[in-house]
């Protein structure tokens, strides 16, 4: 992490990311990058539905391998890239066979260095085995849902689930979120935690920053009209007028208020919900 001096208004408070420490190529591999139309919060009629996202630089979309279906075969890490979709790093790896593919690159592996897929591959970082060959307290990522539906859980720069046991045919997690939930034995997970745990740290500096990347700006909902907002109107600075927090479309927002569905299909794989506050463990 570099903390920019403040020579110019612009970087005043601003800190980056010394990827050269990181990076091994600056290009990335052409046959697996393709174009997108990136998300804009609109939907097919223009109409915005999600708001503060729009604008932003151009990108190339890398395919990353999520699935992991070469079994058995072991493959070596080439180049470790950056890539603008995602806050962890990827890595463009080569199979013993020829193919090359990229993946989330694990924290603390390098160019040169080998991993494997497979129930029988040995527990170190960057091998992808079933949970339940996974030993208890162990780090994990890149973790599937079902078993052969790819890695969908824990995939952000510098995350890492732990697994705490195996019980009647499903694996506790303790995901980031410190939520603990059951996920089938039979689910992969690759040993570790995702690259580029500095990510969190990184402080954009200035508004420009932030439209660079498509993130639009967020107003106050008591700077707004009472027409466009509850906790909108009033004279000069007014209080929001009522005793919790709603969003613009009265939804509660208040700290600790769960979101979720009384009567959502997977409430049963929940273990322990997550802690919520400062004293999150």
């Amino acid at each position: 992490m570099k903390n920019l001096k403040p020579k110019t208004p612009g970087q005043r408070g601003t800190s980056i990311i010394s990827f050269k420490k990181f990076l091994t190529e600056e290009k990335p591999f052409k046959k697996l990058t393709r174009g997108f139309r990136r998300g804009t919060g609109r939907n097919k009629d223009g109409r915005i539905t999600v708001r503060h996202k729009g604008g932003g630089h151009k990108r190339r979309f890398r395919e990353i391998d999520f699935i992991f279906n070469k079994i058995g075969i072991p493959a070596k890490i080439e180049t470790i890239e950056y890539d603008p979709n995602r806050s962890g790093f990827i890595s463009l790896v080569c199979y013993v066979d020829g193919e090359r593919r990229y993946i989330l690159t694990p924290q603390g592996m390098k160019v040169g260095d080998n991993f494997m897929v497979g129930e029988n591959a040995p527990i170190k970082i960057g091998n992808r085995l079933p949970l339940k060959k996974i030993p208890v307290g162990t780090f994990v990522y890149n973790i599937e849902v079902k078993p052969k539906g790819g890695g969908k859980l824990v995939r952000s720069g510098g995350s890492f689930a732990e697994v705490q046991g195996i019980d009647a045919g499903y694996a506790l997690i303790k995901m980031p979120s410190t939520e603990v939930r059951k996920l089938h034995e039979n689910c992969f997970a690759t040993i570790g935690s995702v690259s580029n745990p500095e990510n969190k740290l990184v402080q954009y500096g200035k508004a420009g920053r932030s439209r660079w990347r498509g993130i639009r700006p967020t107003v106050r909902g008591n700077a707004m009209n009472p027409v466009d907002h509850p906790h909108g109107g009033g004279e000069g600075r007014q209080g929001r007028g009522r005793r919790r927090a709603v969003s613009m479309w009265g939804k509660s927002t208040g700290k600790g208020h769960k979101t979720r569905r009384a009567k959502k299909y997977s409430n049963f794989l929940i273990v322990s919900r997550r802690k919520v506050g400062k004293k999150k463990a």
